[in-house]
C-alpha cells in the first residue's frame, strides 16, 4: 500500500479543434494520464517536447501531470531533471507526487529528505512518507511520523491515516499502543470506513488484544472477508485451532486466504492429517489451490513423511501453477529430502530457475536429518560457491549439524565465518553456536556467546539452562533461569527436566506448583511427561493420581505421549494393574506405548503377559524396535523363560533386520545365567560382535554367584576388573562368594582391592510416600523422627516370625536393620492396613530381607510391593510373584 496523494481530474468532454486553451491543456493531460498508466516512456518524452512547442510547460497542472508520468513509467532520472530544471514553482500536490514516485522506486531517503523541506505539507504528505516507511518495512519509523503529524498540528489523519498507522502497529504486535490507537480512532470520522475498520480488527489481533478485537468485529454490519480472516487467524492463536474451525464454518463466504489459514493452524497444530483433509474438501468446493496452499500441504506431507500424498500434490503443481515460486519449490525439496528420497530432491532443486537460501537450506537440513553430514557440508560449500553468501538460517542448519555429530572443529570454522560475516548478530545464529557449544563440552564458549549477545530470545536463555544442566550444575541453571525476564512453557520444561533429570524430583515438583501460579504460562504435553517420570523415580504415587486430575483438566489426558508417561509411572510405581488399564483406555497406541506395557511386565517379573504384548505388536502389522527387543528379552530373563528368549533373540535379525545390541546381549546372557546356563552364557559372550561391558560381566558374575560356580566367576570377575568399573556390585558380590566359600583371605584381598581402587560400597538406601511424604531410610540411620519407635516395631516382627521358623543368620547388625526391612515396619505402623505398601530400593534387595518380608507379609497379612535395583517384588501371604527367581 503506497499512498496515493494526488489523482489528476477526471478528463472534460471533448470540444471543437479550434476551441479554447483549457481544451488543449485537458486533452494533453489526458494524453500524459495514458502514457503512465502504460508506461510508454517514449510517448511521455515526445508529449513533454510538445508542451514546450506550444508554450504550456510551464503551466503547473501539466507540470505535476508529466511528473506523474515520468514516475509512473520509472524514469527517476526525468523526473528529477523536470523537478530541478522547469518546476520553477512547485506546490504540495509537485512534492507529495515525487515523494510519492521516490517511495515507489526505492528511494525512499530521497522522499524523506525533499519532505524535511517542504515548505508546506498537507495530510497526503504525511500518508505518503508514512506510507514508505511502512512499505519499506521501517514500521517504527511510520509510527513516529504519525507522532509527529499530531504534535504539528497542520494536518488531521484521514482513513488513510489511520489504515498506514495502524498496519505498522500491528507489524510491531505492540499492545499499548494498539489500544491508544483504537482510543484515538473514536474522535475521528474515520472509525466508520470499512477500510479502517478491516485494518482496526487485524491490528488488535497482531497485538494479541482479541478481547477487543472480537468487541470491534461485534460492531461491524458488514464485515468483509479480509476482516474475518483476520479473526480467523486471531481464534487460532488465542483459542486454539477447534475454535478457529468454528469460525471458519459459520464464515458466510469464503476465499483461498481463509482456506489458507484453517490449513495452516491445524498443521502447526500437528493435526497433519486433518490439514490435509481440509485441501481435499477446499478441492470439493470449488475453491483454487494457490501457492500458499500448496506449500503447507506439501510441508504438510513432509512432517508426516507421506510420500504418495506428496507426488500427488506434486503433479498438481504443475498442472496448476503458471510458475512453481521459491516457496513451493523449498516445500517440494523438504517433502523429497525428509522422506528420504534424494535424488528426487535434488532433481527439484536442479530443475529451480531462481535457487534461493530457502531452498538450499531445506535441502541441507533434509541430509541432515538422514544423517547425511558430509553431503550436507558438500551441498554448503555448493551454496556458497554460486549464491557468493550464505544467510542466517543456512548457517545455524549447518551448525545445529555439528551439534548433532559433535564436531567442534568445523563448528569453530563456521563460528570463524559468522564472525567474518557479520551473522553472529542473528540471534538463530547465535543460538545454533551456544547449542553446538554446549552440546560438544565447551560450555565456556558457549557462555562467551550467551554473553556477547545484543539481543537474546527465550531459545538463548533456555539454551544455556539446558547447557549447565546436561553437566549437572542445576545450580548455574537455576541462576540463568532466574534471571529470565519473562519465561514461557518451554522454558520452565527445560527447568523442571533439569531437576528430575537429575535426582532433584521434590525440587522439581515444587518448580511446577511454581509454575502453576505464573501468569501465561499453561503446562503443554512435555510438563506432564517430565513430571511423571518424576514421580515415577521417587515412587510418588498419590502425587502422581493429583497431576493426572490435572491432564483432565486441561484436556491432555487423552494425548498419547502424556498416556504414554502415565503407563510408564504406574509400572514404575508397582502398580502394574492401572498401567494396563491406562494402556488399554489408550486408543492411539503408537510403538512407545506398546514398549512402556512391556517393559512394565518385564520389570513385575511377568515374562507372559510381556510377550502376550510383543506379540500383538506383530498381529496388528507393526514393527518392533531396537527397545522393543530389549523389554521382551528382559520379561523372558525376568522369568526364566529360556526357549522363548533365544526364540525372540533370533527373530529380530532374522524378521526385522535389528542387529543385537549390548543391551540384547547382556539380557541373553542375564537369561541363560539364572537358567543355570553357564556355559552357554560365557560361549554366547565370546560370540559377541562387540566388546563385552561391565554389564555384560556382571550379568554373568550374578549368574554364577547363584549357582555357586567359582571359577566361571573368577573369569568374570577378572574381566569386570580390567575395564574398571566404578561401580562396587562386581567387587561386592566376589567378595561375598569367597567369604561363603570359606576363603576368607580371597574375600579380604577383593576388599583390599576396593580401597586401592578408591572404590566404595555403594549405601543401600529405601524410601516410601507417606502422607504425600516421601520418607527416605538407610542402615544403622538414626535420622528418622520416629526411628525408635521403626525400630521396636521392627525386632517385634522379628520375633513373630521367628516362631515360624525363621532364624536370624550371625550377620552384623546393619543386615538385620537394612533400609527396606525400616521402610517395612514403618508401612505397618502408619498406613492402614488395607493398603499395600509400595517401597523402593537403590539396591539389589539381599537373600535374608528377601526371605524376611516373604514371612512378615504371612503374619501381618498385608500385602508389600518392592522395587529393587533390579525389578519388582510383589509379596503377600509368605510368598513373592520373584517365585524366588531373581
Amino acid at each position: 500500500m503506497v499512498a496515493t496523494p494526488w489523482t489528476p481530474p477526471p478528463p472534460s468532454p471533448s470540444l471543437p479543434a479550434a476551441t479554447s486553451h483549457m481544451a488543449i491543456t485537458q486533452a494533453l493531460a489526458d494524453a500524459l494520464r495514458s502514457c503512465g498508466a502504460r508506461s510508454a516512456l517514449t510517448g511521455a518524452r515526445t508529449l513533454h517536447s510538445r508542451l514546450i512547442n506550444v508554450g504550456l510547460a510551464s503551466v503547473v497542472f501539466l507540470q505535476n501531470t508529466l511528473l506523474h508520468a515520468y514516475l509512473s513509467c520509472g524514469a527517476l532520472s526525468d523526473a528529477r531533471n523536470l523537478l530541478r530544471d522547469e518546476i520553477t514553482e512547485p506546490n504540495v500536490i509537485t512534492h507529495n507526487i515525487m515523494m510519492n514516485g521516490y517511495a515507489k522506486l526505492g528511494s525512499l531517503s530521497d522522499a524523506v529528505e525533499l519532505f524535511g523541506r517542504m515548505p508546506t505539507r498537507d495530510v497526503a504528505s504525511w500518508n505518503t512518507i508514512m506510507s514508505g516507511y511502512y512499505q519499506s518495512g521501517q514500521f517504527l519509523n511510520a509510527l513516529d511520523i504519525f507522532v509527529s503529524m499530531r504534535q504539528t498540528g497542520d494536518s488531521l489523519p484521514n482513513a488513510f491515516t489511520f489504515g498506514c498507522v495502524m498496519k505498522s502497529c500491528g507489524a510491531l504486535g505492540w499492545h499499548e499502543v494498539a489500544l491508544q490507537l483504537l482510543g484515538l480512532l473514536s474522535k475521528f470520522d474515520s472509525q466508520d470506513d470499512p477500510d479502517v475498520q478491516t485494518a482496526l480488527v487485524d491490528m488488535l489481533v497482531r497485538c494479541g488484544a482479541m478481547d477487543f478485537a472480537s468487541k470491534q468485529f461485534s460492531r461491524i454490519k458488514n464485515p468483509t472477508i479480509i476482516c474475518r480472516n483476520s479473526m480467523l487467524v486471531g481464534y487460532a492463536k488465542s483459542h486454539g485451532v477447534d475454535h478457529a474451525l468454528e469460525i471458519f464454518k459459520s464464515m458466510p463466504e469464503r476465499d483461498v486466504v481463509s482456506w489458507n489459514m484453517v490449513i495452516s493452524a491445524l498443521s502447526k497444530s500437528g493435526r497433519v492429517r486433518e490439514a490435509l483433509d481440509m485441501v481435499v474438501d477446499m478441492h470439493g468446493k470449488g475453491v483454487r489451490p494457490d501457492s500458499t496452499t500448496y506449500t503447507s500441504s506439501l510441508t504438510a506431507c513432509a512432517r508426516l513423511s507421506s510420500l504418495e500424498w506428496g507426488k500427488q500434490l506434486h503433479v498438481q503443481v504443475i498442472r496448476n501453477l503458471p510458475h512453481i515460486d521459491p516457496y513451493v519449490a523449498s516445500a517440494m525439496v523438504e517433502l523429497y529430502a525428509k522422506c528420504g528420497c534424494f535424488k528426487e530432491a535434488k532433481r527439484v532443486f536442479s530443475s529451480l530457475r531462481d535457487r534461493n537460501s530457502v531452498s538450499w537450506t531445506v535441502l541441507i537440513g533434509g541430509f541432515l536429518q538422514y544423517g547425511c553430514f558430509s553431503e550436507s557440508v558438500e551441498l554448503f560449500n555448493q551454496m556458497r560457491a554460486e549464491l557468493m553468501a550464505v544467510d542466517q538460517f543456512a548457517l545455524a542448519t549447518l551448525i545445529s549439524g555439528c551439534c548433532n555429530t559433535m564436531d567442534i572443529c568445523l563448528g569453530s570454522q563456521l563460528h570463524s565465518l559468522c564472525l567474518k560475516s557479520g551473522h553472529t548478530r542473528a540471534v538463530v545464529v547465535s543460538n545454533s553456536l551456544i547449542s553446538m557449544y554446549a552440546k560438544c563440552g565447551n560450555l565456556q564458549n558457549a557462555e562467551l556467546i550467551f554473553n556477547f549477545m545484543a539481543e537474546r530470545d527465550i531459545v538463548s536463555w533456555t539454551g544455556m539452562i539446558t547447557a549447565y544442566s546436561q553437566v549437572g550444575n542445576i545450580a548455574k541453571a537455576r541462576e540463568f533461569f532466574d534471571d529470565m525476564s519473562t519465561r514461557n512453557v518451554i522454558t520452565w520444561n527445560a527447568m523442571l527436566g533439569a531437576y528430575i533429570q537429575h535426582g532433584a524430583e521434590e525440587d522439581g515438583l515444587k518448580m511446577y506448583s511454581d509454575m502453576l501460579t505464573e501468569k501465561d504460562v499453561i503446562p503443554d504435553w512435555v510438563t506432564y511427561v517430565t513430571l511423571f517420570r518424576g514421580c515415577a523415580d521417587i515412587g510418588a504415587n498419590k502425587l502422581g493420581d493429583q497431576i493426572i486430575g490435572h491432564t483432565v483438566k486441561v484436556g491432555l489426558i487423552l494425548d498419547t505421549s502424556v498416556v504414554n508417561a502415565v503407563i510408564t509411572m504406574y509400572s514404575k510405581c508397582g502398580r502394574i494393574s492401572e498401567a494396563r488399564k491406562a494402556f488399554d483406555f489408550l486408543s492411539r497406541k503408537d510403538l512407545v506405548s506398546w514398549n512402556a506395557m512391556i517393559t512394565g511386565y518385564s520389570q513385575h517379573g511377568m515374562g507372559k503377559q510381556a510377550i502376550e504384548i510383543f506379540d500383538d505388536i506383530l498381529n496388528k502389522g507393526a514393527k518392533p524396535d531396537y527397545i522393543s527387543y530389549v523389554a521382551v528379552l528382559s520379561g523372558c530373563s525376568h522369568s526364566g523363560l529360556v526357549e522363548e528368549g533365544k526364540f525372540y533373540f533370533d527373530m529380530m535379525k532374522r524378521d526385522h533386520n535389528i542387529s543385537p545390541g549390548l543391551e540384547h546381549f547382556s539380557c541373553m546372557v542375564d537369561l541363560l545365567g539364572r537358567a543355570g546356563h553357564l556355559i552357554e552364557a560365557k560361549n554366547l559372550i565370546d560370540e559377541m560382535p562387540m566388546k563385552p561391558t561391565a554389564e555384560v560381566w556382571g550379568a554373568l558374575l550374578s549368574a554364577c554367584k547363584t549357582h555357586g560356580n567359582n571359577d566361571l566367576a573368577e573369569l568374570a570377575a577378572k574381566h569386570l576388573f580390567d575395564l574398571d568399573s566404578p561401580g562396587s556390585g562386581g567387587y561386592m558380590l566376589l567378595a561375598k562368594m569367597y567369604a561363603d566359600a570359606g576363603k576368607s583371605d580371597d574375600s579380604a584381598q577383593v576388599r583390599k582391592l576396593m580401597r586401592d581402587k578408591g572404590i566404595k560400597k555403594s549405601p543401600g538406601y529405601s524410601w516410601m510416600e507417606v502422607n504425600n511424604r516421601v520418607h527416605v531410610f538407610k542402615a544403622e540411620d538414626v535420622s528418622h523422627p520416629q526411628v525408635i519407635a521403626i525400630r521396636e516395631k521392627l525386632d517385634e516382627l522379628m520375633e513373630k516370625i521367628a516362631h515360624l521358623g525363621y532364624v536370624r543368620t550371625e550377620s552384623p547388625r546393619s543386615e538385620i536393620h537394612h533400609s527396606e526391612k525400616l521402610a517395612v515396619a514403618f508401612g505397618i505402623m502408619s498406613l492402614p492396613a488395607w493398603m499395600p505398601i509400595h517401597i523402593m530400593k537403590n539396591l539389589r534387595i539381599c537373600d535374608d530381607c528377601h526371605t524376611v518380608i516373604k514371612l512378615i507379609s504371612t503374619v501381618t497379612d498385608r500385602e508389600f510391593v518392592i522395587r529393587d535395583g533390579v525389578r519388582f517384588h510383589h509379596f503377600k501371604g509368605g510368598s513373592c510373584s520373584c517365585m524366588d527367581y531373581w
